[in-house]
């Protein structure tokens, strides 16, 4: 079957519009509705139902839906592995949720390229939903997230821990205050809304919702009021008096998880990789990790 009838599928399902489709994927109309016309003939089944104001899959085509995604993901870490040609290389595809690669994962992956010469990064953003499908698809190495699925077949461990503080752009406030007027509620996902809600049960509805901790920061610094930031995000900022911690509101923390199929065939590289990452008692030795390579 052709990829790009499933690549087709996949973006009519998500924009629920043809001519859309067409311009996101360089195409004319027709081509798009020839595309889905002859999948729908390979495969002897409607997978859309077409009214004027609105397009929805069919049973068939939601059937359809996880395999054409798993089959598009394995396809794209095939060409990746291939790519490498003759050279000695282990690719390591990496995905993690947004607001991480802000402040956790981006001098990782510097660690890694230095210390580990033969392996090849693949480095991406996702949401949580496509991190979890990636995983189970084995599209992904290694997934790192606030909230990890519990899956059999997925290995979660604990790496990091990050306190979130409320900051403001005025100094001298109290908690009270800063949720009280021009607050900006940043998603730091499920468990840190829970949290939230417990410590400031009576705040009004929040002036501005992000869904990204540096959208909140970057409107914060633009427009005033106050939000919960990653300290490690947050520094800067306050050492040079452009914000100012709220010093009576409470700090929220965060844990961090790496996810990883459990029988992963890198499990050698990813313990070797993480520890880049994880404090250990005995001091990381670039000579070692050569060997941990070969020995994959």
């Amino acid at each position: 079957m052709d990829i790009d009838l499933l690549k087709t599928f996949l973006e009519v399902y998500r924009t629920r519009h043809f001519g859309r489709t067409a311009e996101n994927l360089y195409l004319t109309q027709s081509a798009v509705s020839a595309r889905i016309r002859l999948l729908e003939e390979t495969l002897g089944v409607p997978l859309f139902t077409r009214t004027r104001n609105d397009i929805q899959l069919t049973p068939a085509g939601t059937r359809l839906l996880k395999y054409a995604e798993s089959i598009l993901n394995a396809w794209s870490r095939a060409r990746q592995d291939t790519a490498l040609g003759e050279e000695d290389k282990i690719s390591l595809a990496i995905g993690a949720s947004y607001s991480l690669w802000d402040i956790l994962l981006q001098e990782w992956t510097h660690a890694i390229y230095r210390e580990l010469p033969g392996v090849a990064l693949q480095a991406e953003a996702l949401g949580p939903e496509v991190l979890i499908r990636r995983l189970h698809d084995r599209a992904l190495d290694i997934g790192f997230m606030f909230e990890p699925p519990q899956m059999a077949e997925l290995q979660v461990r604990e790496i990091a821990l990050i306190k979130l503080i409320m900051v403001a752009d005025r100094p001298g406030l109290s908690a009270r205050e800063a949720v009280g007027s021009g607050y900006i509620m940043a998603d730091w996902g499920t468990s840190f809304a829970i949290a939230h809600a417990r410590h400031f049960p009576d705040m009004p509805p929040p002036a501005v919702r992000m869904g990204l901790g540096r959208m909140a920061q970057s409107f914060l610094l633009s427009n005033g009021g106050a939000t919960y930031l990653a300290e490690q995000m947050a520094n800067e900022s306050l050492q040079s008096g452009r914000l100012h911690r709220v010093d009576d509101a409470p700090v929220i923390d965060r844990q961090v998880y790496a996810v990883y199929p459990l029988a992963s065939e890198r499990k050698i590289l990813l313990e070797q990789v993480l520890g880049f990452l994880v404090p250990r008692p005995v001091a990381h030795e670039p000579a070692r990790a050569v060997s941990a390579l070969s020995a994959l």
